[in-house]
């Protein structure tokens, strides 16, 4: 097979030609499907699980390339762009721009990536406090994407409700206890960090930075050697995902003894067992299908409780948009992004603090009609505003206008 080695034009038709990388994210069926729906040519090079040698990752890719010949390359994540550089340098060659969606931290996934900036990219990220220090970082074209919804694919599926799901106040989450052991193994830190984790996840839990390892740097000096001593990206990146959902943990843990008053419904991994154990007043629920449960699951629910990660001290998650698309309707805990997309009050409730659980939760469980406004006028926003029609056009136009 010959493969041409020469480039194309790009941008040249009134909608762009986008190929979408995937190494099994759900929002990539979201991505495709909006493509479908706005008449976008594309195509999705799917790696799946399986390993690739480097000659076979480059013949396939190559001909892709030359074969589809897309105006620029889409990945999540950076889902599907190998470490070491070998997709930079062939998107170099055929100069094709990469867009790259990030809906996680940025930062506790970029750092063992090599070659970033060899190719012609634009950087998404769901949290606009990472834009600046994106920008820090060396990359020239960072813009906000906040998360979405896609209201064709979050219906119901069943004609009848499960009754196991009905719940006056539910939480639907992880419990980040397996997720925080796996990352403390990756990262093999000395017996000192080991013993000040939990410590220092509570404190950058309750801090505004969003960066941990220049949290620990600057807060707790005397742990420096020993977080540098970590040596090696890959550890590095491990203790600071370990410190970020450690914090997580903690500060879930915290919000959900809140509302264990009115025998909440935990729907999540066995974790939630582990770390509640002794406590009464609540339900578990194993995890459920994103797709075929949650539309179901959470008009059940008088009140869908909500958590956030701390891996994002200002974004909203996607249950935030999510739960108003079901038609059901959220507490949330307050991020001040939430301001540009929601009208506070009459679209979206929240808590400032964990304090503020217990009141707002018999607020509104008592008054069903407060409720079924706000769900009303939040799910007319989301459908109006915040769809991945929505995102996947306003990134279609920033790449146009960055790299036409």
């Amino acid at each position: 097979m010959t493969i041409s080695t020469s480039s194309w034009p790009k941008f040249r038709q009134k909608k762009p030609r986008i190929l979408l990388l995937t190494s099994q994210y759900f929002l990539t069926g979201e991505l495709q499907a909006a493509c479908r729906r706005l008449g976008v040519e594309h195509q999705l090079m799917d790696f799946g699980t399986k390993e690739m040698d480097l000659d076979t990752f480059v013949s396939h890719m190559l001909a892709t390339l030359t074969g589809f010949k897309p105006d620029f390359v889409l990945t999540v994540n950076h889902l599907g762009v190998d470490r070491e550089g070998v997709l930079a340098a062939l998107l170099d060659r055929f100069n094709v721009p990469l867009a790259s969606w990030f809906v996680d931290n940025p930062h506790l996934i970029l750092g063992s990536y090599q070659n970033l900036h060899g190719t012609r990219t634009a950087l998404f990220t769901w949290d606009s406090d990472t834009v600046e220090s994106l920008g820090e970082m060396g990359f020239t074209n960072v813009f906000h994407l906040p998360l979405g919804a896609d209201p064709t694919r979050l219906v119901p599926r069943r004609t009848q409700p499960v009754e196991a799901w009905r719940a006056r106040i539910s939480f639907v989450g992880n419990s980040m206890l397996t997720k925080t052991i796996r990352r403390l193994e990756a990262a093999n830190p000395s017996p000192r960090l080991v013993e000040a984790g939990i410590m220092v996840a509570r404190a950058f839990g309750e801090s505004e930075d969003r960066c941990s390892g220049r949290f620990l740097i600057k807060n707790f000096p005397e742990l420096r050697a020993d977080y540098e001593a970590l040596a090696t990206p890959m550890r590095t990146q491990a203790f600071e995902t370990f410190i970020t959902w450690q914090a997580t943990l903690l500060y879930r843990l915290d919000c959900v003894l809140r509302i264990l008053d009115h025998e909440p419904l935990i729907v999540g991994d066995p974790g939630w067992k582990e770390i509640l154990k002794g406590r009464e007043g609540w339900r578990y629920h194993p995890e459920l299908s994103y797709y075929d449960d949650l539309p179901d699951f959470y008009p059940l629910s008088d009140i869908n409780f909500n958590c956030t990660s701390q891996q994002m001290k200002g974004a909203v998650n996607q249950r935030v948009f999510d739960v108003p698309c079901c038609g059901a309707f959220l507490l949330t805990d307050y991020r001040k992004q939430m301001e540009k997309l929601f009208e506070p009050g009459s679209e979206i409730v929240f808590y400032n603090h964990p304090d503020e659980i217990p009141g707002l939760v018999d607020i509104y469980l008592n008054d069903p009609d407060k409720r079924g406004r706000v769900a009303a006028a939040a799910r007319k926003r989301v459908l109006a505003e915040h769809t991945y029609d929505h995102r996947m056009t306003r990134l279609m136009t920033l790449m146009r206008e960055t790299f036409a």
